[in-house]
């Protein structure tokens, strides 16, 4: 096999899983690699072509084309070897890229597990993203009921430097629970980012209440001459394929959209279940004490730590007695509730739902966002705003 040294460059064990979507760029990829890996050259070949001819900026199909090639007349044992005059860390870019795809494309396990990032959906989310950092990929999920069930996943490209944003201009990728905030079509960008952004809500409360900076972090395409982007190559943005954004955008909806961004996928287990329904007892416990007027019970829901818009603890507690003490009765309804653990932070949910107050002098409806941390046995809210 005049190729056997370029494949062992991978270390990865070629078969064939099935999967869902078998006319993908990266399928119709990894067969022709499946096909090389069987000694079956002109198929692989003739694949490769084939994946050229409807992506022609398909820079990772070109180089392995050139690689196949060079093998007809000779032994390689690099890969790249058919691109000799090729800079060599754009070809170090693309095994990057080769990996992070033969990685997706064996690993089919997902599609039958459920992420620990969405523990509830609200009715109106129709769909949940989530990203996991250390393997290039974006999974897409349904709410069917409040529960997601997976849909898709997308190769993509995080910061050049990483996950784990913190300042401007770090070029690492945020790691934390954002939500789809606008929507900006290819007239009002440059090429660079291909067929649209959507903006994302970095820095959220959090970031902001750790000092994190920096702005402009989109999921955005490529410019039109580059199908895909090797895996760590962008300023902080995830990038998609321009046809792959163009998928994802039609699920999206602004200001309501959550992707969770993660170092690395974690997976739902029984415990998982068991303290989402305990958190789920601690919300509803909160709405009824704060109902009750009993502002002792209501305040022993907010950690010593909790802060909001400025207020700390003792500050929250003085205001919220002095509020209370001029209500008659109070009623506290709420609909509309998601949760989601944080990435890095495995104590943390972070919940939003919409709030109606009503009392015996003040009526308002809002949609709020909390931050609940468990300590020890008990959930307690760190953070509260409007959301």
């Amino acid at each position: 096999m005049k190729l056997r040294f370029w494949l062992a460059l991978f270390c990865v064990v070629l078969t064939a899983p099935a999967v869902a979507d078998s006319q993908s760029p990266e399928v119709q990829l990894a067969k022709s690699l499946l096909a090389l890996k069987e000694g079956r050259m002109d198929l692989a070949l003739n694949g490769v072509d084939s994946l050229l001819k409807t992506n022609p900026n398909f820079k990772l199909a070109q180089l392995v084309k050139a690689d196949l090639l060079m093998a007809r007349a000779k032994p390689i044992s690099a890969f790249g070897a058919g691109a000799a005059n090729a800079p060599r860390d754009r070809v170090e870019d693309l095994r990057a890229e080769a990996q992070a795809r033969l990685q997706r494309y064996q690993d089919q396990s997902f599609a039958l597990a459920t992420p620990r990032y969405l523990w509830r959906l609200d009715p109106q989310q129709s769909h949940a993203l989530v990203v996991d950092a250390s393997r290039s990929t974006l999974y897409v999920y349904e709410n069917v009921n409040g529960e997601p069930r997976y849909v898709t996943d997308f190769y993509v490209t995080i910061g050049k430097l990483g996950a784990e944003k913190t300042s401007e201009g770090d070029k690492r990728t945020p790691i934390g629970v954002y939500f789809v905030k606008d929507s900006l079509p290819q007239s009002k960008l440059t090429d660079f980012y291909g067929n649209g952004a959507f903006p994302l809500s970095y820095p959220n409360e959090w970031d902001r209440k750790h000092g994190r900076d920096g702005h402009g972090i989109w999921l955005h395409g490529t410019p039109r001459d580059t199908y895909s982007r090797p895996p760590f190559a962008s300023n902080g943005c995830v990038v998609l394929a321009n046809e792959d954004l163009d998928r994802l955008g039609k699920m999206l909806q602004i200001g309501r959209t959550p992707i969770v961004i993660a170092s690395q996928m974690e997976w739902a287990t029984e415990k998982d279940g068991a303290e989402r329904d305990e958190l789920m007892s601690a919300i509803e416990q909160w709405r009824n004490d704060w109902s009750s007027g009993n502002s002792d019970s209501y305040l022993s829901h907010y950690a010593q730590s909790f802060s909001s818009e400025g207020m700390d603890y003792s500050s929250w507690a003085k205001h919220k007695r002095q509020v209370n003490a001029g209500k008659a009765w109070i009623k506290v309804n709420i609909s509309g509730l998601s949760a989601f653990p944080y990435p890095g932070n495995p104590n943390m949910v972070v919940v939003n739902f919409e709030q109606d107050y009503t009392s015996s002098n003040l009526a308002n409806r809002m949609k709020k966002r909390q931050y609940w941390i468990k300590q020890g046995t008990r959930w307690q809210i760190i953070y509260e705003g409007s959301a």
